[in-house]
């Protein structure tokens, strides 16, 4: 097992100008919705690597600064100055598990994985399950979505030296607002986010100078052609199961998916006889219902392997960090936590996603020892799915 390090990687993101022809007047657009597809200028996510051991490394905060606990506030919608001291309470003292900054080290060139968050989380959360990748010997980017999908992010609108911060909320549906052109326009936006964050691993890889606006200590040369670009893969949860299928229909560098528990709703359905990549579901057992099975179904395939596992006695939240940080009873109350143990879950899931990523990406490892989990095949899983779809909800 390596050790694994992360560095925070954020290029500029700047402000552009539309002209509102129907209204006659100018309107500002900070990121916020438009940026990406206007200029494609910003990318901001951490990155997870095999790095050597070090006692001078220190270990990042697991929420980086009190705006993210804002950003939480305002998703669950409750007061926050309130949220603040409970969340700090509870949450503030927490380290993830990975070396800050530290030098990166590998034997081999690494396969990448681009690991895109769910709704109202941001790219500090998913730390279980990227660090074990990064621990397996894969590089991992855990993309910061700016579509304001997230609790809360920033970008730099100017290129000063004095770089001030321009803080992004997440943006809850309006009254009277119909969801799903919201959400179908984030999904694109977040896809072409994650391939944008693989555009600048592509830049990093070839020795190009890249810029990170966030000067950390990391000396980026070390991972010059460091990266086995032909062995690539998305993994996402929730929304992030989403951002991964379109991702995959969008650049075919994706040689494979793995969707944690998605929420299929903000998908076009002209998607899916698109998607020509294997994909592997893992849900959880609490969060599915047969609409959403019903979409996944529509990827399934006689000639490209799309695989479906459940997780028994995992809620929604099993698969990102806060179902370790809490107590049992207020992780249940909060439905952080299910009936499983939450390491027990969240080793299967790892488990199961290495097998699939040796599989499809062609690794020379020995995570083929976890092939029969692919299928189901432990007292914890069900192999598909829960839930009974009937003919007409397909």
């Amino acid at each position: 097992i390596n050790h694994r390090g992360c560095v925070d990687f954020a290029c500029m993101c700047i402000c552009i100008i539309y002209l509102d022809r129907k209204r006659r007047k100018r309107q500002q657009y900070l990121v916020r919705c438009v940026i990406f597809y206007s200029c494609l200028q910003g990318s901001f996510f951490r990155l997870y690597y095999p790095c050597q051991e070090t006692e001078k490394a220190e270990k990042p905060d697991w929420v980086p600064c009190r705006e993210y606990f804002n950003g939480l506030a305002d998703f669950m919608k409750i007061n926050r100055a309130l949220s603040e001291r409970i969340f700090n309470y509870l949450f503030g003292s927490f380290k993830i598990p990975a070396y800050l900054d530290a030098p990166f080290k590998s034997n081999a060139k690494c396969p990448v994985v681009i690991f895109s968050h769910g709704l109202g989380a941001f790219r500090t959360l998913y730390s279980a399950v990227c660090a074990e990748l990064a621990s397996q010997g894969f590089i991992v980017a855990s993309v910061e979505h700016r579509d304001q999908s997230a609790s809360a992010t920033y970008y730099f609108p100017s290129a000063r030296d004095n770089l001030v911060k321009e803080w992004m909320y997440y943006r809850s549906l309006h009254h009277g607002e119909s969801e799903f052109p919201l959400r179908n326009k984030q999904v694109k936006q977040r896809a072409d986010e994650c391939i944008l964050a693989l555009d600048k691993l592509t830049e990093i890889n070839s020795g190009i100078t890249v810029q990170n606006v966030l000067q950390t200590q990391f000396d980026w040369t070390t991972l010059e052609n460091s990266m086995d670009l032909c062995r690539i893969a998305a993994v996402g949860h929730s929304f992030g199961g989403a951002t991964v299928i379109e991702a995959l229909c969008k650049e075919v560098k994706f040689k494979c998916g793995i969707a944690l528990d998605a929420w299929m709703f903000p998908l076009d359905d002209e998607i899916f006889p698109r998607v020509k990549q294997p994909i592997f579901f893992i849900n959880s057992e609490k969060f599915q219902w047969a609409g959403n099975i019903s979409r996944m179904r529509k990827l399934d395939s006689a000639l490209i392997q799309r695989k479906m596992i459940t997780i028994r006695g995992t809620v929604h939240q099993s698969f990102p960090d806060f179902t370790f940080l809490t107590g049992n009873w207020i992780g249940k109350l909060m439905k952080l936590k299910g009936e499983i143990d939450p390491e027990v879950a969240i080793d299967l899931s790892n488990k199961a996603t290495l097998a699939f990523l040796q599989r499809h990406l062609g690794l020379e490892k020995n995570f083929n020892q976890w092939d029969p989990l692919i299928d189901g095949q432990d007292d914890n899983l069900i192999q598909g799915t829960n839930v009974t779809v009937l003919q007409s909800s397909i």
